[in-house]
This record gives structure tokens, sequence and C-alpha cells, in this order.
């Protein structure tokens, strides 16, 4: 089974709930999707040893060979190449590695070299772990968590710590997940951007339900939205000190406050269900 932990914005606790629910279940693979920011192994006290480096083909000209005909400028989607009388410019950073310039090019003048974009660690400490990191300025994390996801362990549950947002690597990491858990939080912010990701999972067809967390903080909207929509709240986390004490100190904490690794596998039975 694959669970993806999602949501609309940044700052809800999606890292949060995926570590928890990490540290209180067996047989599990935790993969840090979240590969601009990813800090799920700081939660884990887990040491990294990189695993691979991940690669896109990039196009290079073979300016002997190429006549400036445009064409593949004006094939490119991304608007990675520039063709201007006399010479053809290649922007690496925009390029997706999708290969039609190279596939078009009428001369025969453009082949691809493998540019890095980012690096895939990983460790253990009982919990199989895995994140992607892109590069300082990178801006291609969709071939990133592609990769990573090639890497899923089929024989462990594995919880996806998805990036945040709505956007193209959003939709990378969620795609072909089993269920997904949107964290949001009780405010209007959080409402906006839950409708987004409900909406999200609800055009690629994959089972969610909402945690709630910092519950306590805002208003009754987000509930009252939840039950409207006959969307199901899976869990309630209150704005606790002692959670938000244990968060700033990197302490998951259903190590310290145990009531909550049992209402963490009952959140995972009802999701078997």
């Amino acid at each position: 089974m694959i669970i993806a932990i999602a949501s609309g914005k940044g700052g809800t606790g999606k890292t949060t709930v995926a570590v928890n629910l990490a540290l209180s279940i067996e047989n599990v693979q935790l993969i840090d999707c979240d590969v601009e920011e990813p800090n799920s192994n700081l939660f884990l006290n887990i040491a990294l040893e990189k695993a691979e480096d991940v690669s896109i083909p990039v196009p290079v000209i073979d300016s002997d060979k190429c006549t400036h005909c445009g064409l593949c400028s004006k094939l490119c989607e991304y608007n990675a190449i520039a063709s201007i009388p006399g010479s053809t410019m290649v922007f690496k950073e925009l390029c997706h590695g999708c290969g039609l310039c190279t596939m078009a090019c009428p001369q025969g003048a453009i082949h691809e070299e493998d540019r890095t974009i980012g690096i895939i660690g990983r460790g253990s400490n009982g919990i199989e772990f895995m994140r992607g990191l892109l590069n300082i300025g990178g801006a291609m994390s969709t071939p990133l968590i592609k990769r990573l996801k090639e890497r899923i362990n089929e024989e462990k549950t594995t919880i996806l710590d998805v990036p945040p947002g709505a956007a193209c690597p959003v939709i990378e990491a969620l795609s072909g997940v089993d269920y997904c858990i949107l964290v949001t939080e009780p405010t209007p912010f959080g409402l906006y951007d839950l409708r987004i990701a409900v909406e999200l999972c609800r055009n690629l067809k994959i089972p969610f339900g909402v945690i709630i967390n910092r519950d306590g903080i805002g208003n009754q909207e987000t509930e009252e939205f939840c039950k409207s929509d006959g969307i199901p709240i899976l869990l309630r986390i209150p704005q606790d000190r002692k959670i938000a004490e244990l968060y700033s100190e990197g302490i998951p904490f259903v190590n310290e406050m145990l009531e909550w690794k049992k209402k963490f596998i009952e959140l995972f039975e009802r999701i078997k269900k």
C-alpha cells in the first residue's frame, strides 16, 4: 500500500503526520518527496548515504551542422531553446529532458548529454528511509520525484511525504498512490488550499481523507466544509503545547506520548478498510 501525505499549502504538518505515522506502524518505508526542502530525516535521526545522482538528458547543439532553422525552438514547450539568426542557444535549467528537439532536428545537429539535477539519499533505523535533494537553484523537481518513486519497496507500506501545493511535483508524487491523507489547519488559508487539494485528488481519482492539525486555533469552517462535502475527517491533532515543544526539539510526539501511537495505528487500520 502506498499512502501519500499531502496538503494544499506548506506548514500544515505533512511531515509531522508522515513521520509519526511511519513510527507507529510496522514494515514501513518513508520517502520524502519534498525534494526542494526535505526534512523528514531530521526527526528520525538517520544518517544518510548517497544512493545515486539523478540526471536528465539535455540538448547540445553542434554548431557545424546547425542551420538555425528554428524548428527545435518552435517545438520546445518549455522555451528551453532559442533560435536567432546565426545562433541557437539552449537554456539547460528550463529543459525537461523530453528529447523532442533531438528527434525533430532535420540536420541531426542535436545530441543529448546528462545534466545532474539532484541526488537520492537513503538510510535506516528500523524505518527504510529515502529522500530526494534537488540541486540549489534547480527547477526540475518532477524527474527527481519520479526516480524516487521507482525505488518504492512493494513489500512494505510506503508513506510519501508530498511537496506542498498542487503543481506538477505534487501530481507526480500522487500518481499511482492508493490513498491520500490531506493535512490541513482550521484557518481561512488552510481551508482555501484544502479545497484545491480536494479537487486535485478527485481529478486524479485518489481516495482521500483529512487530518486537521492544530485543531482549535481557528474556526469551524474547515470541519463544516468536510462534513458538507462528504469528506472523512480521519484525525484531529490539537494545538498542544507539549506536541509543539517536542517538534521544536526534533522529537516525534508518538515517541513521548504513547497514546498517540495507538491513534495512528487506528488511523492506518481505517485507511486499509
